[in-house]
């Protein structure tokens, strides 16, 4: 799903109360790490992740392979926290402007 600027400002607006439910640590991305974004995204639609990493490169390449592998969007990046949205067409569905 392609999301339009406006569209992802909306969501960023939305996710700015949110706190992360889902904490990658230094272990890395593994299949129940994924797995259970799955499920949160299924769930919420829209999540925040922290990513534990020790420099830049290596949380990029993480919020990467959760990203490809959740097949979700990445709304937003901040620090240690990556913003990802995927619809769910069983839920309703969140307003995107």
């Amino acid at each position: 799903m392609d999301l339009t600027g406006k569209q992802r400002r909306v969501l960023r607006a939305r996710a700015q109360r949110l706190k992360p439910l889902v904490i990658v640590g230094e272990a890395g991305v593994g299949d129940g790490v994924l797995e259970e974004i799955r499920r949160c995204l299924a769930h919420h639609q829209l999540i925040k992740v922290r990513v534990n990493a020790a420099d830049r490169v290596q949380r990029e390449a993480l919020i990467e392979r959760i990203r490809t592998a959740t097949d979700a969007e990445l709304i937003a990046r901040i620090g240690h926290v990556a913003t990802l949205f995927r619809a769910n067409p069983q839920r309703p569905p969140i307003p995107l402007g």
